[in-house]
């Protein structure tokens, strides 16, 4: 299921091709795996992945091959992998498969069911990676992608999930993987800062079954190899030296430069694109005909439509494409289609175009497609096209067809994109010619893009689109009307914490519809406006509305508006959501919005039985309302809706929180591959658990988080990982000032801090205590901290303590403020282990990792205070826990606890080939840091006397002659190294 391989022989590419095949060897003998080539415009990336596939289909193994386009702005949704299915639609062989698999006829266009929302979208991924892995069971699959450089979002989205999560996993019960391989090409020279490819490629390269392969360009000597195999009359020594320079390793260069040699213009010409011209003008007239009218179809044309399009009979077509054709211009494709060679011929062909012809045949090209129905497969392209062509109100027409195909086949991205450049259509297309029928005017189109725009996770884009719909609605609009954009808007804006402007539009949205008499426009603008004012303090304005709105909505029987203000009661009322009478009203939400079939108001009820079951410390309750919740929202298409969202994020944060991170990052990764816009929601739980294993650029990719608009989220997430990341380097400065930027930042506009702050404060005290501990070790004065640390500690009691009117703080942030209290003592006056044993237990409501790390303090508490038994019982006890997690750094500060105060055998650490016992080893670390005999002593829990005899003992074993002189030999001998200190 190949396409027609080329001529040129493949040079230089023989460690690249024999990785490639290791892969496909690997796969046959199921181990699925994928790679990514990058590489520079032309220099071999195609022919190498040509000469795989050729391969590949030589020894049995079924070959899918789908490529990617560009076509501006606008998205061809699946393109590639509606490619494939054509492909293998078309090879009556696979039909039982296919037909075992309905679900991908969506990405073919018979699919009668449309994908309107990410659970229909994940079971379309789910159905494309089921039927890769049911080919790979019959024969082993090459799947090449190429030009993903070029790829839609919605491709790249399927790709995403597919490679993390769906075909390239081993299947339960540790049966092999399947027998698949990818290869995904890209230009690596198109990927600019912002290119949309980038975040994907980051992700993938992470996974362990993806790898990545870079072309670079040929050596000299190779281009030379190849120049000479390409011509078979000898070429002279001085062009073969200058077509080899003005190649700069690159192929097709070399092969284009090499093929204008035998033109009238002779010599090299000075461009590429001049080399291109140069070969395409030694056709004949008609042939150049043909590959003008190709290059405005696309890098790939089918044979009728080209031959509609040029407007030649049929010999005279087939003779000028048998001529481009063995120029090495145009290839022959399956399914009657031609390609361009490549990519960059295609362009060159395309540019020199005039403008006129260039817009006559775009419109030629258009007009086809519209005569050949499928009217929404061919959309998008009959849209670029029309567009092209200047013909706008065709190309508005096409736009909007090709925005309801987008959202049939699950690809909002695209179908916002249509919707856009619909809109960027309308005021210049006169009224007369635009689309008529219910629904199709501006200011609704300018909704329903900013509904694609939010399903799509661009947030921001939908408040802008929203404003907009606002601004279109006009003075002399229908109140109704204007109160509903109004009330949308202000939904929208506390989605992207803007709270102040949500407020104040909800505040509009009310006063444009009276209370008297009753009516559903106004229970609904009364309950959006409840949401606002809670948002930002006005909680007895927002209790006052609340109660009067749920005694109309009662009245009017709008039962899923009831339920929606039983949410706000619940969370309003004494108590909160996590008391007795809170719970009770949100169950009783949950049971009116179920009922009214209204799923979003039901899953603000789930989503806050189940915070309120965190809060409360609940958290297997917790774990089971969420898996009710996102099996709802599942079922209702609405998994990339807000409160789903946050549940997909409490999901997680329950897994890390009960220890059981290996699934945590499982379900990350599934969740950044069906919702790749979640952002922190996704990337949180696996940030902490690479923080808590080890992985120090876990902080890196935390920054990007705050990349772009203010997003409170993402902003508490990035606060958490890189106040971590600085104490784990042993940063307390760094930390601090994290803490302080974070707060901040997320404090509302009624000044209120969020809770949050205890947490953010106990950890950056740990680094200050470690600071503090330091100073003192070495004799200074730590009173330089302990302005800092008082700061920290306040900060935490303060919003710890709140209001009288809010809720009580549950066991979550009294464990956090008990740990800050531990390292507050620590800090100004040093370790106590009475406030280490009340962390632990602070802990105990199930927080795995957090009561682990106050356990190691514990035990270092009670070294320090000669409780031995007691220490080594907790040490032991940590350390058990602390493997099972893979926390590495809080296991080699625990072994390095365990060897200082002898309270076990710790494990090999690589030093018994050292001429000095294990106790001397200690001693040297910290003469290397320049501590007296007293000061090893207090460290190592021994007398000065005793560390005085250890450093006789060094300085005998390593010829020394004072201490200075034995720390340069154990540097000089590598028995001592600079110490990392992990903190936590």
């Amino acid at each position: 299921m190949t396409e027609t391989g080329f001529a040129t022989p493949l040079i230089g590419r023989d460690e690249d091709l024999a990785r490639l095949d290791d892969v496909l060897e690997r796969a046959r003998r199921g181990e699925a795996g994928a790679v990514l080539v990058a590489g520079d415009a032309g220099v071999g990336k195609t022919r190498l992945l040509d000469e795989v596939a050729r391969r590949a289909a030589g020894a049995g193994t079924t070959v899918l091959t789908g490529h990617c386009v560009d076509l501006g702005d606008v998205g061809l949704p699946y393109l590639p992998f509606t490619e494939v299915l054509g492909m293998l639609a078309a090879d009556e062989r696979f039909a039982p498969v296919l037909a075992a698999h309905p679900v991908v006829d969506r990405l073919l266009g018979s699919g009668s069911e449309a994908v309107r929302d990410a659970g229909g979208r994940l079971r379309l991924f789910e159905g494309v990676a089921q039927l890769l892995a049911d080919l790979a069971d019959r024969a082993p699959v090459l799947l090449v992608l190429e030009d993903l450089h070029w790829a839609d979002q919605s491709s790249r989205d399927l790709l995403r999930f597919l490679l993390s999560r769906g075909v390239l996993q081993r299947p339960a019960g540790g049966a092999p993987a399947h027998r698949l391989a990818v290869l995904a090409s890209y230009r690596s020279d198109d990927l600019h800062r912002r290119h949309p490819l980038r975040p994907l490629l980051a992700e993938l390269v992470r996974l362990p079954a993806v790898e990545r392969l870079e072309l670079r360009p040929l050596a000299d000597a190779e281009v030379t190899r190849l120049v000479r195999a390409l011509r078979t009359r000898p070429l002279p020594e001085a062009t073969v030296r200058r077509i080899v320079e003005r190649a700069e390793g690159n192929a097709f260069y070399a092969e284009e430069l090499v093929a204008a040699t035998g033109s009238e213009a002779g010599g090299v010409p000075s461009g590429l694109a001049d080399v291109l011209l140069i070969r395409v003008e030694q056709l004949s007239d008609t042939a150049q005909q043909v590959l003008r009218t190709a290059a405005v179809a696309g890098r790939r044309v089918e044979h009728d439509l080209l031959r509609d399009a040029v407007g030649l009979p049929e010999d005279e077509l087939e003779s000028a494409l048998r001529e481009a054709a063995g120029h090495q211009l145009l290839v022959p494709g399956e399914r009657d289609t031609y390609a361009f060679r490549h990519a960059l011929a295609r362009e060159a062909v395309y540019a020199d175009l005039l403008p006129g012809e260039r817009a006559r045949l775009h419109g030629a090209f258009a007009r086809l497609l519209a005569g050949r129905g499928r009217s929404g497969e061919t959309a998008a392209e009959r849209a670029h096209h029309y567009r092209e062509s200047h013909d706008l109100a065709e190309a508005l027409t096409a736009s909007l067809e090709a925005a309801d195909h987008a959202q049939r086949v699950g690809a909002p991205a695209e179908e916002l994109r249509h919707l856009e450049t619909a809109l960027d259509l309308w005021a210049s297309v006169d009224a007369a010619a635009r689309p008529s029928g219910e629904g199709v005017d501006r200011v609704t189109l300018t909704l329903r893009a900013s509904a694609a725009a939010a399903h799509a996770g661009e947030t921001h884009r939908a408040v802008s689109l929203t404003r907009g719909a606002l601004a279109g609605i006009g003075a002399d609009a229908d109140a109704e009307l204007a109160a509903r954009v109004r009330y949308t808007l202000a939904g929208n804006l506390m989605s992207v914490d803007s709270l102040t402007a949500a407020f104040a539009y909800s505040s509009e949205a009310l006063s444009l519809i009276p209370a008297e008499p009753p009516s559903r426009t106004w229970v609904w603008a009364a309950a959006t406006h409840v949401m606002a004012a809670r948002h930002i303090g006005e909680n007895e304005a927002a209790l006052r509305v609340a109660r009067h709105a749920l005694g109309v909505a009662e009245q009017l029987r709008v039962k899923d508006a009831q339920a929606d203000l039983l949410v706000s009661l619940a969370v309003l009322g004494p108590g909160g959501r996590s008391g007795a009478a809170g719970r009770k009203q949100l169950a009783e939400a949950r049971e009116l919005a179920r009922g009214a079939g209204n799923a979003p108001v039901e899953m603000r009820a789930l989503f806050n039985l189940a915070i309120g079951s965190y809060e409360s410390g609940d958290l297997e309750g917790c774990l089971r309302w969420v898996t009710e919740g996102l099996e709802r929202a599942r079922r209702a298409g609405l998994l990339s809706s807000p409160y789903p969202l946050e549940m997909r994020y409490l999901h997680l944060v329950v897994l890390y929180t009960l220890g059981h991170w290996d699934e945590c990052l499982r379900a990350a990764a599934a969740d950044a591959a069906v919702l790749p816009s979640a952002g922190g929601y996704a990337m949180a739980p696996a940030l902490y658990v690479a923080l808590a294993r080890g992985d120090l650029e876990a902080a890196e990719r935390a920054k990007s988080l705050l990349d772009g608009p203010f997003d409170w989220m993402a902003a508490l997430v990035a606060g958490i990982v890189l106040t971590e990341a600085a104490v784990l380097r042993g940063d307390p400065r760094a930390a601090v000032e994290r803490v302080r930027a974070t707060v901040e930042a997320l404090t509302d506009e009624a000044g209120t801090r969020p809770d949050v702050t205890v947490r953010l404060a106990a950890l950056a005290l740990s680094a200050v205590a470690d600071a503090a501990v330091e100073l003192r070790s070495a004799g200074g004065e730590s009173h330089q901290w302990g302005e800092t640390a008082d700061e920290l500690v306040a900060l935490a009691r303060e919003v710890a303590r709140r209001d009288e009117d809010a809720p009580p703080q549950g066991p979550e942030g009294l464990a956090w403020l008990a740990r800050a209290e531990a390292e507050w003592t620590r800090a100004v006056s040093g370790p106590d282990a009475t406030a280490w044993e009340k962390a632990v237990a602070a802990f105990d409501y199930g927080d795995v990792y957090e009561r682990l790390r106050c356990q190691v303090r514990y035990a270092e508490a009670l070294l320090a205070a000669d409780q031995r038994q007691e220490a080594a019982a907790q040490a032991g006890a940590a350390r058990t826990v602390a493997e099972r997690l893979g926390a590495a750094p809080l296991l080699e500060r625990l072994d390095g606890l365990i060897r200082r105060g002898r309270l076990a055998a710790g494990p090999a650490d690589g030093e018994r080939s050292s001429p000095l016992t294990a106790r001397e080893q200690d001693v040297l670390r910290l003469l290397a840091r320049g501590r007296s005999n007293r000061q090893i002593g207090e460290e190592l829990f021994i007398t000065g006397k005793t560390a005085s005899v250890h450093v006789s003992n060094i300085l005998a074993k390593l010829g020394a002659a004072s201490r200075t002189e034995a720390v340069a030999i154990a540097y000089r001998q590598g028995l001592v190294a600079p110490e990392h200190q992990a903190s936590g």
